[in-house]
């Protein structure tokens, strides 16, 4: 009983670390937006201002983030007896699917302002737009990292995508600096040029996103490294002789783990009953993703 108390409690605290986490991406990704997008109108940079869409797109993942994180904690009930984790991955799709759609606007256009100007004709930036974008390197850097490592010690995939849309934030702010930069030094068809490259960037970390998601979706067995250390929890159990079989599979930011042990035949139920339980006990002890935990015993045939 006492392992589910834990859980509950690390529940809520992941509960309450994304909330956290997230007030402040909505916070630094309004004020930036905000910045970059003067800095834009003001300095004449369609990549600024492509720039301050994208962070303005992060305001609506990070709101996701919140729905899916909430969703995702609720208790099972009679209609989902396994629970609602898997509604983080749903959330987490929706962040890659509005992450490429913002990619892909802001490529397109890019183009367009390239085939359809004379590069003569287009602005030249002014220098505020490279003031902006090196505010927003060295911010949503910072803001990827705090993001991650609080997904990390959640376990929480929507989370990590949102540190992603950070981190693609500011890599769209590295291009769009070398484009103004380069705009300013008399190349001005890298300003719109930037764009494009950013969009590249975009869809990349979109994508990425979305495999994750997918695979923790559809019962994908968690990385081998894990699948190790579950293996010598179980065989460290006195009583244990070997393992028949182990399967695990990704739920959401939960992981369920079925295994069939082998104890001696002369054992008796009490005993292996016993064992089995602490092999269940100790699995959830030491990994607290574990929401389920299956042990199924088979006697040794080789038992004289």
């Amino acid at each position: 009983m006492s392992f589910g108390k834990t859980r509950k409690e690390a529940d809520a605290q992941a509960v309450s670390t994304a909330m956290r986490v997230s007030v402040a991406s909505i916070a630094v990704n309004l004020a930036l937006s905000l910045l970059k997008l003067l800095a834009g109108l003001i300095a004449h940079s369609g990549a600024m201002i492509s720039d301050a869409a994208h962070s303005a797109s992060d305001v609506f993942s990070t709101f996701v983030v919140i729905i899916g994180v909430k969703l995702a904690d609720k208790q099972p009930d009679k209609e989902h007896p396994y629970g609602h984790e898997r509604l983080e991955c749903v959330a987490s799709v929706i962040l890659a699917v509005v992450l490429a759609g913002t990619g892909i606007g802001i490529g397109l256009k890019g183009i367009q302002k390239i085939t359809s100007a004379d590069t003569a004709d287009l602005a030249v930036p002014g220098a505020l737009a490279l003031a902006a974008a090196v505010i927003s390197i060295l911010v949503k850097e910072l803001m990827f990292h705090y993001t991650r490592r609080a997904a990390y010690q959640i376990n929480s995939g929507a989370l990590l995508a949102d540190a992603w849309h950070h981190r693609s934030d500011a890599l769209s702010s590295v291009g769009s600096f070398a484009g103004i930069l380069g705009a300013r030094m008399g190349f001005p068809v890298l300003d719109p040029l930037a764009s494009v490259i950013i969009c590249v960037f975009i869809e990349k970390a979109a994508i990425d996103i979305f495999r994750d998601s997918m695979d923790k979706m559809v019962d994908k067995s968690c990385p081998e490294e894990k699948i190790e250390e579950i293996r010598k929890v179980i065989l460290d159990t006195e009583g244990v002789l070997a393992i028949d079989e182990l399967k695990t599979r990704l739920f959401g930011s939960k992981i369920y783990v079925e295994l069939e042990i082998r104890m001696r035949a002369s054992m008796t139920l009490v005993e292996a009953h016993h064992i089995a339980e602490t092999v269940h006990d100790s699995i959830e002890k030491h990994f607290p993703e574990v929401k389920h935990c299956m042990v199924h015993v088979n006697p040794d045939e080789e038992e004289n």
